[in-house]
């Protein structure tokens, strides 16, 4: 990772200012986009409602949201203007998407309805009358792509593309280790039995604010059985015939991919 890829979080501008900056615009929760590029003004609109996130490299970082779409910019959703930028700008664009998303949600108390405010120095929200805190919302949901020799089982939901598969994938539930996550995810959506799961990765999923914990596990038993409502299709493919499967820019298609190749290796 170079220099300018180095992302540092804060809540506040450090100093000095950095004389550009990045800024994370969004109109009606899509990402504003110039020929490919981030809004990246010498000074972010004063009059825009706006939140600190960091500075990435030697620029200070935004994000705002707008009421209508400037003149030569165009709103992108964000999961296609996430699969054009380059990774770094990737990773913050998701953390502003959340960052806006959270401070909408909350901007009146859950506990009293009380319209709440920022806390100094915290990405919080506090209820001035009662003094609930809110903090950025996260969900951890747990990945598993199960292996067998040569083969991975794939699954498709009703809302996928059509003819594209990929890992299985379920929420944490409360009092649930990741691990307990996987067995009861696998068994409900296709009936197998899983064994010596290994920790691959995490990443950030602003859809709408979830922790993307992966796993490869080897198959131990059981036939697949679709759950009704959740999968429409799951079966097993060899390494070599994989159907559509999701792009890069997603932990699902390193997590496929970067399998297949071990399973190559192995021999």
């Amino acid at each position: 990772m170079s220099d300018n890829d180095l992302f540092v979080p804060a809540t506040a501008p450090l100093a000095p200012a950095s004389v550009e900056a990045w800024c994370f615009a969004f109109v009606d929760g899509q990402l504003l986009l110039q020929e490919g590029q981030v809004l990246r003004p010498s000074e972010p609109p004063a009059a825009a409602p706006r939140h600190y996130l960091g500075r990435l490299g030697a620029l200070d970082s935004w994000t705002m949201r707008l009421d209508e779409v400037p003149s030569g910019w165009e709103a992108h959703p964000l999961r296609a203007a996430m699969r054009v930028l380059p990774e770094p700008l990737m990773a913050l664009a998701s953390r502003a998407a959340q960052v806006l998303e959270w401070d909408r949600a909350h901007a009146f108390c859950g506990v009293c309805g009380t319209p709440t405010v920022p806390v100094p120095n915290e990405r919080a929200r506090r209820c001035p009358s009662c003094q609930h805190t809110v903090y950025p919302r996260i969900n951890p949901a747990m990945m598993a792509l199960i292996w067998r020799g040569r083969e991975l089982l794939l699954a498709r939901s009703p809302g996928y593309t059509p003819g594209s598969y990929s890992a299985l994938a379920g929420f944490v539930e409360a009092g649930e280790s990741l691990e307990e996550c996987v067995h009861r995810e696998v068994a409900e959506e296709v009936g197998v039995r899983v064994q010596g799961l290994r920790y691959y990765g995490s990443q950030s999923w602003p859809f709408p604010h979830s922790l993307m914990v992966a796993y490869t596990a080897e198959w131990v038993g059981g036939e697949i059985v679709p759950q009704p409502g959740e999968i429409e299709d799951a079966r097993w493919f060899d390494i070599d015939e994989l159907p559509g499967i999701p792009p890069r820019f997603s932990i699902s298609g390193h997590l496929i991919r970067d399998t297949a190749d071990w399973l190559r290796s192995r021999g």
